[in-house]
């Protein structure tokens, strides 16, 4: 059986990711293989989008979940296929990260196919935490 938290404790733990993201976090979205975790160093992955989050990132946290607030819209930097995101600080150290697809991945987004100068939204994005 796998550990298991009570809907509080959830709660507790996304809202911490809240608190350690602080104020203007960035969602940034990469190409290439991911780092093994969060703390580890990129190697050869090239930044395509870097999209600035709420001043705010999330109201509290409720069934486990953290629901961003908006993510602004912003032309990608980079020409590349999207295959994972860091969520940094606005001083860029990374917090969270995540798998990027079109289905059944940590973000889904419509295409994994980012073109440069072209305009990447984010219509919604929420962070579960594990277990439920």
């Amino acid at each position: 059986m796998a550990i298991q938290f009570d809907v509080a404790t959830r709660n507790a733990m996304a809202d911490a990711i809240t608190s350690q993201v602080g104020s203007n976090a960035l969602l940034k979205i990469y190409d290439g293989t991911p780092p093994g975790s969060v703390g580890a160093s990129l190697s050869g992955n090239n930044l395509l989008v870097s999209l600035p989050c709420s001043a705010t990132f999330a109201p509290a946290a409720s069934g486990g979940a953290l629901t961003l607030n908006a993510i602004t819209t912003t032309n990608a930097s980079a020409t590349g296929t999207a295959s994972f995101f860091r969520i940094t600080t606005s001083g860029g150290t990374a917090k969270v990260q995540g798998t990027v697809g079109t289905t059944a991945n940590d973000l889904n987004l419509t295409s994994t196919s980012i073109v440069s100068g072209a305009p990447v939204a984010i219509n919604s994005a929420v962070l579960t935490m594990p277990g439920a």
